[in-house]
This record gives structure tokens, sequence and C-alpha cells, in this order.
């Protein structure tokens, strides 16, 4: 997974940090501190609705302030 081209969040810091990567039909996300730990996959579908529900405030109540 080391060849992919891996991108985080300008929001992240270095003790909290999640990475995602463009593969055929899909995206994957792994924490960036444990890259050995392995990635989750998702479809194109599953991550739009997922970026869709984040923009919409879906999952603000879930965010520790």
């Amino acid at each position: 997974m080391s060849e992919l081209n891996w991108r985080k969040s300008s929001f992240t810091d270095p003790h909290t940090c999640v990475e995602v990567a463009a593969v055929s039909g899909g995206v994957l996300v792994r924490n960036s501190n444990a890259p050995e730990a392995g990635a989750l996959r998702f479809t194109s579908e599953e991550f739009r609705a997922w970026l869709l529900g984040c923009k919409a405030g879906e999952f603000d109540d879930l965010a520790v302030r």
C-alpha cells in the first residue's frame, strides 16, 4: 500500500491523522500513525454518501469538543 497516493486533511494534528487513498472503484482509509494495521476499503458510492453526510452535519454530535 506504500505506492498509493495517501492524502490527509489539513485539519489533522500529529496525534490524530486519518489518510485516504483512491483505488480502483473506491477509497481506502487508514490511521497514518499505524499504517501497518491496514486500511478500510469503501466503494466510491459509500465514500460519497459518507462525505455528503459529513458536509450536512449528520455526524457532528460524534465530535469531541
